[in-house]
């Protein structure tokens, strides 16, 4: 089992940045692939961006390409999304995932991020 805690999101302006955090626990963090994906109200969740268990891959949705980035830190077992440049459609609650095969199977309750023009 595991446990994704997501911390970080907020009201911010657009233009502004805010970064994410999910902490994680139970099973060993270093071998899990993670993602980062969001809804939107009326939406269907979407993804954002992933890490692979090394964080030597990385990927990201066209929408967010140049503004947001996804890293990890195995030692403290927490993956983060730094968003810059928001704008008013990055608002949605995000919710960090862990996949420990091919899939993510693991999910965090969500923080809500709201950007206002």
């Amino acid at each position: 089992q595991v446990q994704l805690v997501e911390s970080g999101g907020g009201l911010v302006q657009a233009g502004g940045s805010l970064r994410l955090s999910c902490a994680a626990s139970g099973r060993a963090f270093s071998r899990l692939n993670m993602g980062w994906f969001r809804q939107a109200p009326g939406k269907e969740r979407e993804f954002v961006a992933a890490i692979n268990w090394s964080g030597g891959m990385t990927s990201y949705a066209d929408s967010v390409k140049g503004r947001f980035t996804i890293s990890r830190e195995n030692a403290k077992n927490t993956v983060y999304l730094q968003m810059n440049s928001l704008k008013p459609e990055d608002t949605a609650v995000y919710y960090c995932a862990a996949a420990s095969a091919t899939y993510y199977d693991y999910w965090g309750q969500g923080t809500q991020v709201t950007v206002s023009s």
